[in-house]
């Protein structure tokens, strides 16, 4: 039973441990601290765990068959018993025959970081595309832990069924159910993407610019992205409270319109099936003409947050020719005087702006910032109008680009002073 499953079915909850491996050998290793804080936020994300304790487990190195030394499996154990735990979360990669091993030892469920964002986010994606999307990432995850049982398939509602399961099934019937199950996927996915790219394509006809808000988990995208769109998106201080991409059109002081497009957290060591499987909702961000990179600049970890962000961007073809500006959110939690200090470093940082999204501070900046960024260059051109071409003439006029008019034989030559952007959207009302 997954923990989806444990609330739908009444009060009782999972009672949950974290561990985070703190291994000496592993030269890419974050500060220890900081990412069992994250970790156990991750479990707090997630419905129906009750997270019972959490620590620190030093590692020289890793043990192939175990992950832990036998007297650090031994010491874990007596506490996990005495302490009641039902699920044992492990902040970094378990293979299944660690996996199969610890689980028959400490006689508890066991979930690495991969299966634990899976689980977060297959009880938060909500629309078609992202349902299927964690689906799919949920299958080929599992079809590499094999070595254990297989329950995903015969789950009614709720999670993605690893807290919990039936038991143990055969193998090759698990990869046949599997491949058959990924083969009917990829068949939904390919027609929920041709929808979307047929939405994309209506867009690109009053191709307004796009904005796209990214930056890591809990940095505070969806409540900037409320506070600049009035919009209701929900906006918890948790881990991944925003899954599926939200879109509202603004309106900037200049008079610019633009697409806002709230994005998925990033976060460090994120499942690489689930980069590739949300790759159509990111490419919102690819198709942007501005990323606004919010960062939580009071949260102790933010530097290593940052590169993370900065690292999947490349990863996704986020190229340097996208202009970004980088909001150093949550200004309201830092002190008076620190905050000063870090206007400053702001200041001295073009790209950089200092605002909280919570109180509003540094906004009337960031629209500045927005607009000044995608102040386009314009080109004059001559366009010849027909008299009875009063639509296009109309346009051109509500648009504010035309510089004069001159009567012709045939019509109207307008000089006109515009973007490109304005120039395709005038080609589309013409059907060029």
């Amino acid at each position: 039973m997954s923990p989806s499953d444990l609330l739908e079915h009444g009060p009782q909850v999972t009672r949950a441990w974290v561990l985070h491996p703190d291994i000496a050998s592993d030269r890419t290793r974050r500060d220890a601290r900081p990412a069992l804080e994250e970790a156990v936020a991750l479990a707090a994300a997630l419905p129906g765990l009750d997270v019972a304790g959490s620590e620190i487990v030093p590692l020289a190195k890793v043990r192939p068959g175990w992950l832990f030394g036998s007297g650090k499996i031994e010491d874990l154990g007596t506490r996990l018993k005495a302490a009641e735990v039902e699920l044992v979360l492990i902040d970094g990669p378990v293979t299944p025959v660690q996996q199969r091993n610890l689980e028959r030892e400490w006689k508890v469920k066991i979930l690495d970081r991969t299966g634990l964002i899976l689980e977060i986010f297959a009880d938060r994606a909500r629309t078609r595309e992202g349902v299927l999307q964690v689906e799919l990432a949920a299958l080929s995850y599992q079809r590499t832990r094999l070595v254990r049982a297989w329950t995903h398939l015969e789950r009614q509602r709720g999670g993605l069924g690893f807290v919990g399961g039936p038991g143990e099934t055969q193998i090759e019937a698990d990869r046949r159910a599997i491949d058959e199950a990924i083969v009917r996927l990829k068949r939904q996915l390919s027609k929920v993407v041709r929808t979307r790219d047929l939405h994309r394509a209506a867009r690109r006809k009053v191709p307004f610019p796009v904005v796209a808000l990214v930056g890591y988990t809990n940095a505070g995208k969806s409540t900037l992205f409320n506070r600049l769109t009035g919009a209701e998106v929900l906006a918890k201080d948790m881990l991944f409270a925003t899954l599926d991409p939200t879109m509202r059109s603004i309106t900037l002081p200049s008079g610019l319109k633009v697409i806002l497009s709230d994005t998925v957290g990033f976060i460090s060591d994120l499942p690489t099936q689930l980069v590739a499987a949300f790759r159509a909702t990111l490419e919102e961000v690819l198709e942007a003409d501005l990323i606004l990179h919010v960062r939580d600049i009071a949260h102790p970890d933010t530097e290593s947050q940052v590169a993370d962000v900065r690292a999947i961007l490349t990863d996704l073809g986020v190229t340097e020719e996208t202009p970004q500006i980088e909001l150093w959110n949550k200004t309201d939690l830092i002190e008076p005087g620190q905050r000063e200090a870090l206007a400053a470093v702001a200041a001295r940082h073009e790209g950089v702006r200092t605002i909280s999204a919570w109180t509003g501070e540094g906004i009337e900046g960031l629209l500045e910032a927005i607009t000044a960024a995608l102040d386009e260059t314009r080109v004059r051109r001559e366009v010849n109008l027909g008299f009875s071409d009063g639509r296009r003439r109309a346009w051109l006029y509500a648009e504010g680009v035309v510089e004069a008019e001159q009567q012709g034989e045939d019509g109207v030559v307008l000089t006109v002073n515009w973007t490109a952007r304005q120039e395709q959207r005038f080609r589309a009302l013409t059907g060029e």
